[in-house]
């Protein structure tokens, strides 16, 4: 199967994902508003989610997965699974001593990630309660990326992108409920919800799982002990926690700057949610189906294939978020208003997330671009690069955001986390050209050039119609009108920057038909 289809594959599984999760965080906005126990909510989920990202998606894949496909390439499925299982012995010691000492020492470990709480002491409280419900979430997700990681070393993309599709189902179900009853107690409503989201979770990793199992790679669990693998795939982990989960380690950065002014946690939770949606299709996708195809190739010496691949990669990743990211940002107080105005969550908070949603929208590209050129240094078994750079990037976000936020609130938080995006592409391109690893022709700047040019074109024209249909989106207007409305501004906007970027020719839709169709 070509890079291409892979991509479409994951893409379109994780678009599935995404789209069940804009029903999930629909409801969640309207059962649990912006309030005291959404910020609380919020705090909880997202404290074992930045371990999930950080240890398990973001250590482990992009060391594992070179040195898996390394050893697939080079010595059989056998060495690879023996290596594997060596492997995950330290993950499941590791999970399990980080899981019971994060249930014991909760209301301490918590103090200084949500330090604006701790003076509330009923939110605070609310949000241990929570982060301790939630908290095995880490462990069944961690293995989770474990077992996905083979399964797309293997060449398996499927039940990995498919599981988190059961995740929003389970929330969903918890959550219809709630919404019909109009339940008052928000705070027994969030409990109900984590319980719902750890039942998805455990869902999740029996799904991965057995799809692993039928293709008899399944790693025997054993007692943990180094050898020189071992070490070496800690050697390239441990610099990996940073640099694989940047993104939301910023964000996680922003958060505890935002849990001192209410709300504000909630707003930059459901701007995130709306530009999760391209990054998921696009800048993770792409992501997950470059680092092994990049290692195979490096390890098999084909260096001329390697570069070929990331360009494909490169050009398919801003042909999608350029526009995705105009868009965003041009539309963005009516799709916020489509999808969360109703319920808890009213007129103001639409426009504050909107703010907040076009602050992160001018980092989309910049945050996609991250997970293309991250695996160019990470294939190679270079994570110390990357690492710096994320370090470099994570003060920016710091500085940033303290020096933005009493201006500005959380839409300082959001621009701040996006200038810090932008400084990392930056760095992570010019150390990769440098280095003589990946370099653009001339050819290749005007394409990503005129992606650009097109996608403003696209924004203004979209920008000019949004204020022509004001009314049809004033808050309070009948929600099928602004339904409609919005659809038809999308698929105005799809017709016009898919027709510019063919008759241009900075990429004729017909020749990329043909790479789809012939597997190339």
């Amino acid at each position: 199967m070509s890079l291409y289809r892979n991509f479409l594959s994951v893409g379109g599984l994780t678009l599935l994902s995404r789209i069940a999760g804009f029903v999930r965080d629909a409801l969640m906005a309207a059962v649990l508003g912006t309030g005291p126990a959404a910020d609380a909510f919020v705090a909880a989920f997202r404290f074992p989610n930045l371990f999930r990202r950080l240890f398990a998606e973001g250590a482990f894949n992009t060391a594992f997965v070179p040195m898996f496909s390394g050893a697939l390439e080079q010595r059989g499925r056998e060495e690879a699974r023996a290596f594997a299982a060596r492997i995950m012995a330290w993950l499941v010691t590791v999970l399990v001593l980080v899981t019971i000492l994060a249930e014991l020492f909760m209301p301490w470990v918590l103090v200084p990630f949500v330090p604006g709480f701790v003076g509330d002491a009923e939110k605070y409280e609310l949000t241990v309660l929570l982060t301790r419900i939630l908290f095995p979430y880490l462990a069944f997700m961690s293995l989770m990326a474990a077992y996905a990681a083979i399964l797309n070393s293997l060449g398996r993309f499927f039940a990995a992108a498919f599981a988190p599709v059961i995740l929003n189902i389970a929330t969903i179900a918890a959550l219809v409920p709630l919404f019909l009853l109009a339940v008052e107690d928000l705070a027994a409503a969030a409990v109900w919800v984590a319980i719902a989201t750890i039942i998805g979770g455990l869902a999740q990793l029996a799904t991965v799982w057995l799809a692993l199992r039928r293709t008899g790679m399944v790693p025997h669990l054993a007692l943990p002990r180094l050898d020189p693998e071992v070490r070496r795939f800690w050697l390239l982990a441990v610099p990996a926690v940073m640099t694989g989960g940047i993104t939301q380690i910023n964000i996680f950065i922003g958060t505890i700057i935002a849990s001192s002014a209410d709300s504000a946690m909630s707003y930059l939770y459901y701007a995130d949610r709306l530009y999760q949606l391209p990054l998921g299709i696009i800048g993770i996708a792409i992501g997950t189906v470059l680092l092994p195809e990049l290692a195979r190739h490096l390890a098999a010496g084909r260096e001329g294939e390697a570069r070929s691949t990331q360009a494909q990669s490169l050009l398919v990743s801003m042909l999608l978020s350029m526009p995705a990211a105009t868009a965003l940002a041009a539309l963005a107080v009516p799709i916020v208003r489509v999808l969360f105005e109703r319920g808890a969550f009213g007129a103001v908070s639409t426009l504050e997330t909107a703010n907040a949603l076009v602050a992160f929208a001018i980092g989309l590209p910049a945050f996609v671009l991250i997970r293309v050129l991250q695996p160019g240094y990470f294939a190679r078994q270079d994570t110390r690069t990357p690492t710096v750079f994320a370090a470099l990037s994570a003060m920016i976000n710091i500085g940033l955001s303290l020096a933005l936020f009493p201006a500005f609130q959380h839409v300082g938080i959001a621009a701040a986390t996006s200038a810090s995006a932008w400084a990392n592409t930056v760095l992570l391109a010019v150390f990769l050209a440098r280095r003589g690893h990946f370099v653009l022709t001339a050819g290749e700047w005007m394409r990503h050039a005129g992606i650009l040019l097109i996608s403003l074109f696209m924004a203004g024209a979209l920008v000019v119609l949004g204020w022509r249909a004001e009314d049809i989106f004033a808050s309070g207007a009948p929600l099928l009108r602004q339904v409609a409305a919005l659809g038809l501004l999308v698929l105005f906007g799809l017709a016009v920057y898919f027709t510019l970027v063919h008759i241009t020719r900075v990429q004729p839709l017909g020749l990329l038909l043909r790479r789809l169709r012939r597997g190339a």
